[in-house]
């Protein structure tokens, strides 16, 4: 199948990230939310970027018009009825995913390509609520979806070659380097980086270290280029707790267990960036 057209459903952080990817790979995009401002946040946030490359040199005034250009803004799931893959980005709560697929299903061409961007929750979940499981895989961009350069893909037991085949090859349009997981916890970057994370929520919890002195050591010994506590507050302490306890119940391993800082922190409302105050205060 030739991908021409494609459909990003959800307008948050992620899914616009993910929108930009498309637009300026040269795709004609539909960026669907079901609220309205989310989707003024995610183009103008868009524009925000793009500008940035402007001023820097980095690509004219007329290629940022062309991007923004290719993006068709909607709210409403019809309008990516004939999309050749679709990109789901909506929050990271399994049965929300598993009736927004099969809506998605009846509303969708037959030949329509469904990818979710879950970064640990089970894609054969979401897959068997559609009645087009060998068309349904995770397409795990990671964040910010515009700098990183990976890809992954998640691959069921109903995953078909040929939609393997398809993705990997329309992925490397993007600019990105694909890698095949398969659909276990996590799948390779979440399984390996949830430790690291809540690690240095427990560090913090313990008193071992300060904040500052956890994310300034990351950041000056090993080269990150944000600290780990930086990292979970532009994650999302919500997303990042959810993640852990999936994790958790699936493998029982108590890396994953959530700390119970973290679990105080978002009771509190204390999200991170996005709601301007996590184990950073943004305001």
């Amino acid at each position: 199948m030739e991908v021409k057209k494609l459909g990003v459903l959800g307008c948050g952080q992620m899914g616009a990230g993910i929108v930009q990817v498309f637009a300026a790979a040269g795709y004609e995009v539909v960026a669907c939310d079901t609220i309205p401002a989310m989707i003024e946040k995610g183009i103008k946030g868009i524009e925000k970027r793009l500008s940035g490359r402007v001023e820097k040199g980095k690509m004219t005034q007329d290629e940022l018009k062309a991007v923004i250009a290719r993006i068709k803004p909607s709210n409403k799931l019809e309008d990516l009825a004939d999309c050749d893959i679709v990109e789901e980005a909506i929050p990271e709560d399994l049965e929300l995913k598993k009736r927004t697929f099969a809506q998605l299903d009846t509303i969708c061409k037959p030949e329509t390509i469904f990818g979710t961007n879950t970064s640990g929750l089970s894609v054969t979940d979401m897959a068997v609520a559609t009645k087009r499981g060998d068309k349904l895989l995770g397409m795990h961009f990671h964040n910010p979806a515009p700098v990183m350069q990976l890809l992954e893909l998640v691959r069921t037991i109903m995953t078909s070659q040929e939609t393997i085949d398809t993705v990997k090859k329309w992925g490397a349009t993007l600019g990105k380097t694909v890698v095949v997981a398969p659909d276990v916890g996590g799948f390779i970057v979440t399984r390996l980086f949830t430790p690291f994370l809540l690690g240095a929520v427990r560090m913090l919890e313990a008193g071992i270290a300060t904040r500052d002195e956890i994310d300034i050591s990351m950041k000056l010994a090993v080269n990150h280029p944000m600290g780990p506590l930086e990292v979970v507050d532009f994650i999302g302490l919500d997303t990042e707790l959810s993640i852990a306890e999936s994790l958790y119940e699936e493998t029982k391993d108590p890396k994953y267990a959530p700390p119970l800082l973290l679990r105080k922190m978002v009771t509190a409302g204390w999200l991170g960036r996005k709601t301007g105050k996590g184990f950073y205060d943004y305001k």
